[in-house]
């Protein structure tokens, strides 16, 4: 991108399309870690989760453009997008993510996952060249100083089993997302992301089995089995199209703050549904994300006009 591409994207108005698709993927991803926690709960294994959600995912995106005439066969011009996104996107954050909600807390995990910029900032400057205004650089701070007084590290056992290990889990969660975000702005496909997501979806369960394999699936009961049909068939799809369009249609800093918000939607889900509670930390955090967020979504080329 030229240094004036990237000033225009600085100043410019930001897309509101782009916006409501990054407030549908906060909503709907948001709620999605609570249900993940239940069907576990409920006897399910967390990567048989994963694979099963990514499969149904995979149908239901196939089933429904084919019968809106909208299914297409990519091309190589999309083959970046799809790759990124399916392998790193879905296969890499669904196998981290998955793995590590078995040490840690829905609430934290929803949290730890979603800390993009961590990866966004460093990968923006030098893949992309995108220019980031200082106070794109003060609602990175803010968000990211959210994410530490929402997770508290300094009251975790970090010696307990597991605990360590998952929350690497999730950050490498976290920087596969960061990947996908970079690749589909440096690389955006010739077809739409509707009609290049359920090949994505399709490429992260093939690559996703091999690991679930390795897995005992665990007991799927019926409410599991519920719960997995509502995130494959409504929300996965859904969510993950939000995601790929925010990320296309909005600046990478942009895009990974506005998915920081998540963890605050999936806290409030988690503690009105699982009981999880919300301390002075959380809604500290949860004031910094939002506050960090409304500071990189502010049209600052409206007061010029």
């Amino acid at each position: 991108m030229s240094p004036t591409a990237g000033s225009l994207s600085a100043r410019a108005d930001l897309p509101a399309a782009g916006l409501a698709q990054l407030a549908g993927a906060v909503v709907l991803l948001g709620g999605a870690w609570p249900v993940t926690k239940l069907a576990i709960a409920a006897g399910a294994n967390a990567l048989w989760f994963a694979e099963g959600r990514a499969m149904l995912s995979a149908l239901a995106a196939f089933a429904a453009l084919a019968a809106f005439g909208r299914l297409r066969v990519p091309g190589r011009a999309d083959l970046p997008a799809l790759l990124a996104v399916g392998l790193f996107q879905l296969a890499g954050f669904f196998a981290l993510a998955h793995a590590a909600v078995r040490y840690v807390p829905a609430g934290r995990t929803v949290i730890l996952v979603n800390t993009t910029p961590l990866f966004v900032v460093p990968l923006s400057l030098l893949v992309l060249r995108e220019t980031i205004p200082p106070r794109r650089w003060v609602a990175v701070v803010l968000g990211l100083a959210g994410v530490v007084a929402m997770t508290g590290p300094w009251a975790i056992d970090w010696a307990a089993p597991g605990v360590l290990l998952g929350h690497a889990f999730l950050l490498g969660a976290a920087g596969a997302w960061s990947v996908a975000i970079i690749a589909v702005r440096r690389f955006p496909p010739r077809l739409s992301m509707l009609e290049i997501l359920p090949w994505c979806f399709a490429l992260g369960a093939t690559a996703l089995l091999p690991v679930a394999l390795q897995h005992d699936p665990g007991r799927w009961t019926a409410p599991a089995l519920g719960l997995l049909g509502f995130i494959g068939v409504a929300a996965g799809p859904l969510g993950t199209w939000c995601v790929m369009q925010a990320a296309l249609t909005l600046p990478a800093i942009v895009a990974s703050i506005g998915f920081l918000s998540t963890p605050v939607v999936g806290l409030l889900i988690a503690a009105l549904w699982l009981g999880e509670r919300i301390d002075a930390g959380l809604a500290i955090g949860s004031a910094l994300i939002v506050g960090g967020v409304g500071i990189a979504a502010w049209p600052r080329g409206r007061r010029r006009s």
